[in-house]
């Protein structure tokens, strides 16, 4: 994942979650930014409820893999804040659920396979 994608400031993360409504689905909650820009971004969070740093950055390494792995639309902000269930869960299962949150929100690009 690029760094221009991500989100990095701590005024944007509580300028996504105060201003919009979250989407849960399973271990994940997602809020999404509409607005006219060129690129998109992501923020992920994950709390300390989860376990320690080791686990926590391995998460969040896991997350980013993931999301990196499709195509975006460009107008976005994205933050992804993880659930405690997510360590009950395999990284395919991982990918399933959060790349059909993404899907289900509108933000992947559609494939065209011709």
């Amino acid at each position: 994942m690029k760094k221009i994608n991500i989100v990095k400031e701590n005024r944007d993360y509580n300028r996504i979650i105060e201003k919009n409504k979250p989407f849960r689905y399973k271990d994940y909650i997602i809020y999404i930014d509409k607005r006219e820009s060129s690129i998109y971004k992501f923020g992920f969070s994950v709390g300390k409820k989860i376990g320690n740093a080791v686990v926590r950055n391995k998460v969040k390494r896991q997350i980013k893999e993931i999301v990196s792995q499709n195509d975006y639309k460009n107008d976005f902000d994205c933050i992804i804040i993880v659930g405690k269930g997510i360590l009950n869960r395999s990284f395919s299962e991982m990918s399933q659920d959060l790349n059909f949150a993404l899907r289900k929100l509108n933000l992947v690009k559609e494939r065209k396979d011709a």
